[in-house]
């Protein structure tokens, strides 16, 4: 691809989302540990400590310890001054006309009347003969209550809640021991923070017997995974029971931790996913035989919306060094400029890095807000009544990423849809096919799989604020439902996560194929030529045959090295084969010659001066035409498709070899090479392959290391799993990183965004 670079462009989006993934590889591979100050925990410490076996610590810092004791003697003054502070020596919500001297027993009923969610038998580690094997777990995923416990301990140290050191320090031991609590999947509003959710945590470090703790197996403290009441854990980890202090129980529910711990999670993966979405974008433009033209700056700066120019330049790059995908095109056939799915995939991408960056900013700030009430000022001796505790916030960034999501996945839908459908990818097979079409339907069923994924994105994609309803007493009479909001765009990233999966594998197979269909391409002319000299007798007077330099051999190149009537009859015969994909070889051999001849006799009147061609020479040349077309086609093919890596990877941009290497080196994920490759028909053929052996029962030879025996969906599903790991991106990052594209440092999540 000839280079349209301007002066480097500033990857915005890009580089906040290598940043995430910066700290958190850096955290993962120990090279940062994440100490809570309250002030600057990142998205990227928060999804690294989410996995089993990473921890965290309360920085030792002298100002962050004495502001949280300040608060702590500040509301302990006030109380003995009998000052009435509510949640501290009044009831909650709506019933907070109550008084009470008994602070710290309010807290236990603060707890106790919130430890009201539903939890499974088979979520607390109990078996039952009644259980229903159609039930779901109903706990929270252990990744999030791990998070949400991290981001309330960082609300906390901020010194505006009257919880104690030790009360801190005791859930984070639960982080340091690998021990989470089992939490209800729903009950929060999130209104009055995720009220229900929260006093989970408090009710562990309470020893509440009947509130469960996971345990992870090799941490320390148990051999083995196990789920253990409360009062056991901390009793295996030697932690004491707390028993909770003035404002402590409403101290550690009132906030948002929950929610903003699944957001962060959320937009962590929804930001991969964007950035991978621009990287698919390419490599399809390249599997459909685009160009690159799309994204050139030009197009962007006289419309220069953000998040646009960040996505032409971002393909534009990621395009960069592409045999395939040139920025200009001389020779188009057909329509005159690529698809809506490329061509305007910067216009649709764009908008939704911008809600993305805005949304990771709100999660961020988030992060290091104090969220609850009432709230403690010791500095200036005052307690603030408010409602931090009010997560639309999160809302607001989860809806713009749930829509984002779902917008991302339209294009990556319609862009899969068009490589899979004939009508559509420029020549290459209907179902992306290696062998014939009557034989074999590959990536039908993938078609089919991205329609229901779409489907199920768009569903989940609708907005949860709009079905709010008026809660206790109709105190929380206005309500963010922000965890609910963040559960849902969790499941909307799964689902894109599967159709970037599955996307992957039809691209692969489609620069496979379409690197198959460039090398015939080049191969074709020679054949042309022998035909001709062959069957046309006036080109044979003509010396037709040997005076264009065929004894020299062939350089690939028409222009260069045959005259322009193969030029002319080449591309008459594979235009009309390129249309005539959805045929098997030899009909299609048959039906192209066919089609072409009138250009035949035309090119060949022309170049001859002789009208008077028999038509047993125009059958001579139609049979053999097809003939050889045909034969040599299915011999190049059946060549090809045993092996393409190799010519495949020096045709794709050094950006989508990445993604291609990964798939099929790294999860060694061969091209398809038709029904052949069904799991029972391989194991036929190797059966019958041993019995013509040696009679031992292996065959001769080194054999393949590929393994063909898996299905179409397991060899998606390891691509999926390579996502979800963090492989794919890993990759895509180190590249991105590599080559000066992304740079990690303030982005959206800083104070300066």
């Amino acid at each position: 691809m000839g280079s349209m670079m301007e002066p480097a462009p500033v990857y915005k989006h890009a580089s906040e989302t290598y940043s995430q993934w910066a700290t958190w590889s850096d955290v993962l591979e120990g090279r940062k540990n994440v100490s809570l100050t309250g002030s600057d925990l990142s998205i990227g410490d928060v999804v690294a400590v989410s996995r089993t076996g990473v921890g965290a610590q309360v920085a030792k810092d002298p100002k962050v310890l004495k502001r949280v004791q300040d608060s702590v003697d500040f509301l302990a003054n006030q109380i003995e001054n009998g000052a009435v502070i509510y949640g501290v020596n009044t009831g909650f919500g709506g019933s907070a006309d109550t008084r009470t001297k008994l602070v710290e027993r309010l807290q236990s009923a603060a707890v106790q009347h919130l430890n009201a969610g539903i939890v499974l038998q088979s979520d607390k580690g109990k078996t039952s003969a009644s259980d229903n094997e159609l039930l779901r777990s109903h706990a929270l995923p252990n990744p999030i209550s791990r998070a949400a416990m991290l981001v309330r301990c960082n609300s906390l140290l901020r010194g505006h809640s009257g919880v104690r050191l030790s009360t801190i320090d005791s859930i984070m031991a639960l982080i340091s021991n690998n021990m989470t609590p089992v939490i209800p999947l729903r009950g929060s509003i999130s209104a009055s923070g995720d009220l229900s959710t929260l006093s989970f945590i408090a009710g562990a470090i309470e020893g509440n017997p009947d509130v469960f703790v996971r345990v992870a197996g090799g941490s320390g403290v148990s051999e083995k995974d196990m789920i253990v009441p409360a009062d056991q854990a901390l009793q295996l980890a030697g932690i004491d029971p707390v028993r909770l202090q003035a404002k402590e129980g409403l101290g550690i529910t009132n906030g948002t931790a929950p929610s903003c711990a699944t957001a962060c999670i959320v937009i962590h993966q929804a930001n991969q996913l964007a950035l991978l979405t621009q990287l698919l974008t390419a490599m399809g433009t390249e599997a459909l035989a685009g160009t690159a033209h799309n994204y050139h700056p030009f197009i962007s700066a006289i419309r220069p919306h953000a998040g646009q120019t960040e996505a032409a330049a971002n393909i534009l790059a990621f395009l960069s060094g592409s045999k395939i995908s040139s920025d200009r095109d001389p020779d188009r056939i057909g329509l005159a400029q690529d698809r809506y799915p490329l061509r305007t995939a910067p216009q649709w991408i764009g908008p939704q890095l911008e809600d993305l960056l805005l949304a990771t900013r709100q999660v961020a700030v988030e992060l290091n807000s104090t969220t609850d009430n009432p709230l403690i000022d010791a500095e200036d001796s005052r307690v603030h009544h408010g409602g931090n505790f009010q997560a639309m916030a999160i809302t607001s960034a989860m809806e713009k990423t749930m829509t984002a999501v779902q917008n991302l996945g339209r294009l990556l839908f319609t862009q899969s849809s068009e490589l899979i459908n004939n009508m559509t990818n420029k020549g290459l097979p209907p179902n992306l096919s290696a062998d014939d079409p009557s034989e074999s339907f590959i990536c039908k069923g993938f078609d089919v799989n991205m329609a229901a994924y779409m489907a199920e994105l768009a569903y989940l994609a609708h907005p949860v604020s709009t079905h709010v309803q008026m809660a206790e007493m109709t105190n929380q009479a206005v309500n963010s439902m922000a965890l609910v909001s963040a559960r849902y765009a969790l499941e909307a990233v799964e689902v894109l996560s599967l159709m970037a999966a599955v996307y992957m594998y039809t691209l692969c197979q489609g620069v496979d194929l379409r690197v198959l269909q460039i090398e015939w391409r080049k191969r074709f002319p020679l054949l042309v030529h022998q035909v001709l000299g062959r069957t046309f007798k006036s080109l044979r007077e003509l010396a037709f045959y040997e005076n264009h330099g065929m004894s020299g051999g062939f350089n690939g190149t028409l222009s260069s090295s045959f005259s322009p009537l193969v030029k002319a009859a080449t591309s008459a015969i594979l235009t009309r084969w390129d249309h005539l994909s959805h045929l098997d070889t030899k009909d299609r051999a048959r039906t192209a010659v066919g089609e072409s001849l009138g250009t035949i006799i035309t090119l060949v009147s022309a170049s001859s001066g002789d009208g008077n061609e028999s038509f047993a020479s125009l059958q001579r040349y139609t049979d053999e035409m097809s003939t050889v077309l045909a034969e040599e086609y299915l011999s190049f093919r059946a060549t090809f498709v045993e092996n393409p890596v190799n010519i495949t990877r020096e045709y794709l941009a050094p950006a989508t070899r990445v993604i291609y290497d990964l798939v099929r080196t790294e999860l060694g994920i061969p091209m398809n090479r038709g029904v052949v490759d069904h799991p029972p028909l391989v194991v036929e053929a190797e059966r019958e392959a041993a019995k013509a052996a040696n009679g031992n029962g292996h065959v001769n030879g080194e054999g393949s290391k590929v393994n063909r025996k898996r299905t179409l969906g397991s060899m998606a599903g390891e691509i999926y799993e390579a996502l979800r790991r963090g492989d794919v991106m890993s990759r895509v990052m180190e590249w991105g990183a590599k080559e000066g594209m992304f740079v990690a440092g303030p982005g959206a999540s800083s104070a300066g965004f």
